[in-house]
């Protein structure tokens, strides 16, 4: 997810300390001794979805392996949806609420490595989503022609919002079964491929998908409109790719022009990150009557079919108008959150910080690396520094705002340490490659970068990732020598950067120390590379 309006959203809390947190953060963001017993391998989840009184409700069968033997498990439903009832072999099991946390106390012995299923039935009227997708629920509203258009949305709130799961982002069902009931003038959208349409006979009509996939729980969604279908083929990496959109009846004419940015964007990606991360399951366009949403081979999309993000250009560069930022933007998170995806929210930043960053990669396959460097470093105007990027762990606390701009341009400084830029490229589909339908930690992405660099980036990322200054070169010079160091930085920063001289470029590798370098003549002018996130100051 990435819009102007979330660092406002993301960094005006905690400024001054750190939040209080409750039994139910940790309950929502920890692995529960209720949750680390059981595995999952498989949810079948059926709803239906009435506009009449605004309700969803149906069963989810979870299919389990048991990896170590225990009687309570932990699933999780927000209020005010309920759990109605829950069965294991047709035995019909006592649960007890806490909160968002149900615990369900199981008769069957649970023996290491057998493979159970758990029927939850469930209903009610799941919460409204009053800002979609900033604010998670469910978003009731109308098309042009007074069709009911229904979407879901939910990360960081949880997509136990609308169906009961284990809702932690660190155990990805391997694959899901979605069948969504609607009106039968309607259709559901979700993730993977389109199994099979039954006519209930009753004035409904069930889409079922299936997801040969791990998905995590954000990334699942409904869509319910009065969609009209096209698609295409894509030649890709790994060979054809189906690509198919969904748009609303009146929309079609405009977006079989306007989603010739698809290809286009695959290429720039595949290009940069490796084969698209599911083939198997598709890549689909959705339109939704909010701006997008990263839900996996479902890519939700409102951009009003034009370039840019709504009307502005984030990078205030003018490179944003040359490509849909939700089109670009939204699918790059099937790179980095879908397939790469974190364990804990507190590192969020793993799928925004690239994500962002991929924004700039697209600029550089289209139009040039200087079009890339400038449209990144104009991102800069967004960054606060109010609080780290990084957030507060088991408590489902993200961190700043700060972990889109800033995570970007922290890579793009990466990439001028690595200095080598078919290595880079690299390095980043090895990321994809290496963590592959995984979830990962910042540890793991850090010690992969760190690497395959052949640098000690410890310093570099809790710089940039676990601190908000940001590092300033100080300088002084007199009429033969140039004295530089590092100030306002954390212990060990010693990046290189480049600085021009009077117009002669140079590469120092400043310390916290004082090092001195050799001029020949008095210095008139020094300026720092801008493809460095970092400050300068001369001494007098």
């Amino acid at each position: 997810m990435r819009f102007i309006l979330i660092f406002l959203l993301l960094s005006t809390e905690g400024l001054a300390q750190a939040p209080k947190f409750t039994r139910q953060d940790t309950l929502r963001g920890s692995i529960t001794p209720e949750r680390a017993w059981w595995d999952l391998v498989h949810y079948n989840l059926g709803v239906k979805v009435d506009p009449s009184d605004k309700t969803f409700s149906g069963q989810n069968t979870v299919t389990y392996k048991v990896l170590k033997s225990a009687k309570i498990m932990q699933i999780d439903l927000q209020p005010p949806m309920k759990i109605t009832a829950v069965t294991e072999d047709g035995k019909a099991l006592k649960v007890k609420q806490e909160g968002n946390a149900w615990f369900i106390t199981l008769k069957k012995k649970q023996v290491p490595g057998a493979v159970n299923n758990l029927i939850i039935s469930y209903g009610g009227r799941p919460q409204v989503s009053k800002l979609p997708p900033w604010e998670g629920g469910v978003t009731w509203t109308k098309d042009s022609n007074g069709n009911d258009f229904i979407v879901t949305t939910c990360q960081g709130d949880g997509a136990s919002l609308w169906w009961p799961c284990k809702d932690h982002m660190y155990d990805e069902t391997d694959s899901m079964t979605i069948s969504v009931t609607v009106p039968d003038h309607l259709m559901d959208v979700s993730n993977g491929r389109l199994r099979k349409t039954t006519d209930n006979n009753d004035g409904t009509k069930t889409f079922e998908w299936f997801v040969s996939n791990p998905i995590n729980n954000y990334g699942v969604n409904v869509n319910v409109g009065d969609y009209l279908h096209f698609g295409e083929v894509y030649q890709g990496e790994k060979g054809p790719l189906d690509c198919d959109y969904y748009v609303l009846r009146d929309n079609l004419k405009k977006a079989k022009t306007h989603f010739e940015e698809v290809p286009k964007m695959l290429a720039a990606f595949e290009h940069w990150f490796g084969p698209y991360p599911f083939y198997e399951d598709s890549y689909k366009l959705v339109e939704v009557p909010y701006y997008g949403m990263e839900h996996q081979s479902s890519v939700t999309y409102g951009n009003f079919y034009k370039n840019g993000y709504h009307t502005t250009d984030v990078s205030g560069t003018g490179w944003g108008f040359n490509f849909d930022f939700i089109i670009v933007h939204e699918s790059g998170h099937e790179w980095f959150a879908n397939n790469i995806t974190y364990k804990d929210i507190a590192d969020m930043w793993v799928h925004e910080g690239f994500t962002a960053y991929s924004e700039n990669l697209f600029v550089d396959y289209y139009y040039g690396k200087d079009a890339s460097a400038e449209y990144v470093i104009g991102t800069r105007k967004n960054i606060r520094n109010d609080r780290p990027i990084i957030g507060y762990y088991e408590v489902n606390k993200s961190g700043s705002g700060d972990m889109y701009s800033k995570g970007a341009n922290m890579l793009h400084t990466l990439r001028q340490l690595v200095n080598d830029d078919e290595k880079w490229r690299t390095m980043l589909r090895g990321l994809n490659e290496e963590f592959y339908h995984q979830t990962v930690t910042t540890g793991q992405i850090e010690a992969f970068l760190a690497e395959k660099s052949g640098m000690d980036l410890k310093p570099f990322f809790d710089q940039y990732l676990r601190d908000v200054r940001i590092p300033k070169l100080e300088y002084k010079a007199d009429d033969t020598t140039l004295s530089y160091r590092w100030v306002n930085c954390v212990e060990g920063f010693a990046i290189p950067v480049e600085v021009s001289i009077d117009g002669k470029t140079q590469r120092l590798i400043p310390e916290s120390t004082w090092k001195t370098v050799a001029l020949g003549q008095p210095m008139r002018k020094l300026t720092v590379d801008s493809d460095y996130y970092v400050d300068a100051s001369k001494i007098e």
